[in-house]
């Protein structure tokens, strides 16, 4: 099966990557979609060794499961999103990159089994409940209660997850993370942590 993508002159830099989307989510791509630097580091953390499982929670348009995909050819990268046009766009992505160790689901994380996953990166999907700047659409519910049932769900999850486990957070609060995930790295001004289950 290939796993490599034939055309590497994609992940050069952002703005080359970003061109596969239409103008509207390119635009969107700066805020919502994690940079190729952050993917990088964040893929090669999360799939230590092969056949390593990881899951995006809240893969928007794909960006960083295509990135991490390439990058870490011999780990599967999975991405669960509720918006249904976002999720065809990273099942046209998909199409295009060649890769076959990416998959994305449409659906609410909180509706799948995570215990299969040996990783998880997490750039705060639910951070639309709490303020109208920047928000992808109006096709889904925005509240705080929201955002606290999700970041609640989460929490739980993380908590439940075996020893091991590797977590990576982007603009997350280091409140929302159990304790008993320990930090061995950071960076990119602290928004990017790297975190072990212990």
């Amino acid at each position: 099966m290939n796993t490599s993508s034939p055309n590497l002159n994609l992940y050069q830099n952002d703005e080359t990557f970003d061109l596969q989307f239409s103008s509207r989510i390119q635009k969107l791509s700066k805020i919502h979609w994690s940079p190729l630097n952050i993917i990088k580091v964040a893929a090669t953390f999360l799939a230590p060794q092969p056949g390593s499982k990881i899951i995006d929670i809240g893969s928007g348009a794909g960006k960083f499961c295509i990135a991490a995909a390439h990058y870490c050819p011999e780990a599967e990268f999975y991405g669960i999103e509720q918006r249904k046009n976002l999720y065809h766009i990273s099942q046209r992505l998909k199409k295009i990159s060649g890769l076959s160790n990416v998959h994305f689901t449409h659906g609410d994380f909180t509706e799948i089994n995570l215990k299969d996953y040996n990783g998880i990166y997490f750039f705060n999907s639910f951070a639309e409940n709490l303020s109208s700047y920047g928000r992808i659409d109006n096709s889904i519910q925005y509240s705080p209660s929201l955002y606290n049932y999700y970041a609640n769900y989460l929490y739980k999850i993380l908590e439940e997850k075996p020893i091991g486990t590797r977590l990576v957070t982007y603009h997350v609060d280091e409140n929302e993370i159990p304790t008993s995930y320990r930090l061995t790295g950071s960076g990119f001004d602290q928004k990017l942590k790297l975190l072990i289950k212990h």
